[in-house]
């Protein structure tokens, strides 16, 4: 026979300030010197009607140096949060609330990423800390504006989104997800 998880009590969070999913800068300094932490990756995706991937949305950022790249949709899994969730979290955030994603019920990842804070383990870097991102296409239905620190959302076919010259304006191996779920999805090759 095997124990069953216990669950938090229905107040347990209302009632307790130290429970918070989000942790201060000095927090999460401490814990991305010390463990892995959880991230979603999509790509996000326009589809035919046969389901066919058609175009593959990149956002236009700024990076901490101050240069402009491109960059997938990506974040952090909060604690106690499901995946899905923190995927619909980070779409939104980065996309609008009216991008309307079509994530299923279970979703599952194309590939799971290994960021290192080390160059060259992998071919996925991110000089802050050591993440393991779950990889995932997702369609979208809506109407798209980029949010939060995203400077523009540049649609653009797969083949154009996998070109050399899109792929070097990419950061930390996100060059890497999108040619893998261009892959994943039948239209890179």
């Amino acid at each position: 026979m095997t124990d069953t998880a216990d669950y938090p009590a229905d107040d347990f969070y209302r009632d307790n300030s130290q429970t918070s999913a989000w942790l201060t800068e000095e927090d999460l300094a401490v814990v991305r010197a010390q463990l892995p932490l959880v991230y979603v990756d999509a790509v996000p995706v326009r589809v035919d009607d046969s389901g066919d991937v058609v175009a593959v949305g990149l956002l236009l950022r700024v990076d901490t140096q101050g240069a402009i790249t491109r960059a997938l949709v990506s974040g952090r899994v909060m604690y106690h949060e499901r995946v899905r969730d923190a995927l619909l979290r980070h779409i939104e955030k980065d996309l609008g609330p009216v991008a309307l994603p079509q994530v299923p019920p279970s979703p599952q990842p194309f590939t799971i990423a290994e960021y290192f804070p080390t160059p060259g383990i992998t071919s996925f870097h991110d000089p802050r800390q050591h993440a393991i991102s779950l990889a995932y296409v997702v369609p979208v239905t809506g109407d798209c504006r980029p949010q939060q620190n995203a400077l523009d959302l540049a649609w653009m076919t797969p083949e154009e989104a996998c070109a050399d010259t899109v792929q070097a304006e990419m950061m930390n191996g996100q060059g890497t997800l999108v040619r893998q779920a261009m892959a994943h999805v039948g239209r890179l090759g």
